[in-house]
């Protein structure tokens, strides 16, 4: 018997984790820890796989969304295989420890007093097991070897992989993890299986939301440079909230360009924190994972400068500067939260966001804002500021868009087709667009908890 069972506590983008039993040989797909909730709601469900190890683990990427448990679930299940791909590998560790800091300081701040899940030296325990699997290469895995499992580019970041597994029967399921099929600055597109297909598990990131007409990547970095360039010579700061992880090293990468080109002024640009520990890993994997430039290294091409050290001179944004800082959503205590509250007023600087931005996070509270318009960007208490800032938001989205992820499900016309990672708009959308392509495919939104047969 085949069956999927959605381990995440709600039908969103979250704590992703997923079951799936292969007639006895059973799999784990990815262990999230939800970016939105706290303590223990923020784990998968992970009491639904019962007391019996799984035979494995996949981890497709390094983002919390898809690893922020694993130790967890290592812990509980010791004898399963972990298996992601070297580039996951060597990023997961430093996200993990630096997830430790995070938890151990919340626990401080904000009394959760579940944190930290894992310690420093139990992530380091649980890297030891881990078991690095090159991409387009298949492998058995299970007591019997029932399954084959083989590793695909998914072109999102360094080292993201979808999982191809095999029964023992012939059946074959794809999980997509998440995935972009166009080429992005430094990683190159998803390198897909391109058919015989029997069950798809896809992502569904941006199944509500409809990329603007005539978009290229190529206008919207033009747009980008032109707008810093304006900014810089109106005598302002421009400030760029990024996720460490992905985006820091493309527009790292794009600033460079820009002031090779031109097309900004040659001005410092700040940069540090976890993006510099990064930044540093991809450079260690310059030559060994899949980019658009093999073996550039960013370190030594782009000069940037370092941010003050905790308790040493304080930040400041000055006229003239750009900051590409953590954190994305510009979270509270982070870099980015603390140059946005000293730029949010001035009308010549300016916050430029790249990225997802929850409307509940001081990124999204912005986002929503009219100009002059008061904004808190602390959660309690803290000044409203008005926002007088300039403020663009700009599309360079490290997941497909809706067509890109449909015209997949078409080409390989699956029987079924599994839809996660997504919130409920965005399902839905998914789902009717998928059914209206392949009437004959059975097209499901697994309900959080319940396992369906397959």
């Amino acid at each position: 018997m085949l069956s999927f069972t959605n381990l995440s506590r709600s039908s969103e983008i979250g704590s992703n984790s997923y079951l799936l039993d292969l007639d006895g040989t059973r799999v784990v797909l990815d262990a999230g820890m939800h970016p939105k909730k706290e303590g223990n709601e923020s784990k998968p469900q992970y009491e639904l796989i019962g007391a019996a190890d799984p035979d494995a683990i996949f981890v497709t990427h390094a983002h919390l969304d898809h690893l922020g448990t694993l130790p967890c679930l290592q812990d509980e299940y010791p004898a399963a295989e972990v298996i992601m791909t070297e580039g996951t590998s060597v990023i997961a560790e430093a996200m993990l420890h630096n997830s430790v800091n995070v938890m151990t300081s919340k626990r401080t701040q904000e009394g959760i007093y579940e944190y930290p899940f894992f310690t420093h030296p139990e992530v380091d325990r649980a890297v030891r097991s881990w078991m690095p699997r090159p991409y387009n290469t298949p492998f058995r895995l299970g007591r019997g070897g029932d399954v084959l499992g083989t590793l695909y580019d998914a072109g999102h970041i360094l080292g993201s992989c979808g999982v191809h597994l095999e029964t023992a029967d012939g059946t074959t399921i794809f999980y997509t993890g998440d995935v972009q099929f166009d080429q992005q600055t430094l990683i190159p597109p998803a390198d897909f299986p391109e058919g015989g297909v029997d069950i798809l598990i896809t992502e569904c990131t941006h199944g509500a939301t409809e990329r603007a007409a005539g978009y290229t990547r190529e206008k919207e970095l033009a747009r980008f440079a032109a707008t810093i360039r304006q900014v810089l010579e109106n005598g302002g700061a421009v400030l760029i909230p990024v996720f460490a992880l992905g985006k820091s090293q493309a527009l790292l990468y794009e600033l460079n360009r820009f002031k090779e080109q031109g097309l900004i002024p040659d001005v410092p640009v700040y940069f540090g924190g976890l993006s510099s520990k990064i930044t540093e890993l991809y450079d260690k994997l310059a030559d060994s994972t899949p980019r658009m430039f093999p073996g550039y290294r960013l370190r030594e091409h782009v000069e940037t400068h370092g941010l003050p050290k905790k308790g040493k001179a304080p930040l400041v944004a000055s006229p003239g500067n750009i900051y590409l800082v953590s954190s994305g959503m510009m979270s509270e205590h982070t870099v980015s939260h603390v140059l946005a509250e000293q730029i949010v007023t001035h009308p010549k600087d300016a916050i430029l966001l790249v990225g997802y931005s929850d409307p509940d996070s001081p990124a999204g509270k912005i986002r929503g804002s009219a100009p002059g318009e008061l904004v808190r960007l602390r959660e309690k208490g803290g000044q409203a500021y008005p926002r007088n800032c300039r403020l663009e938001c700009f599309d360079f989205s490290g997941h497909a868009t809706r067509h890109a992820l449909v015209d997949y499900a078409r080409r390989l016309a699956p029987r079924k087709v599994i839809l996660v990672h997504g919130d409920p708009a965005a399902l839905e959308w998914m789902r009717q667009a998928i059914q209206a392509e392949l009437p004959q495919t059975e097209v499901i939104i697994p309900e959080p908890g319940k396992a369906i047969r397959l």
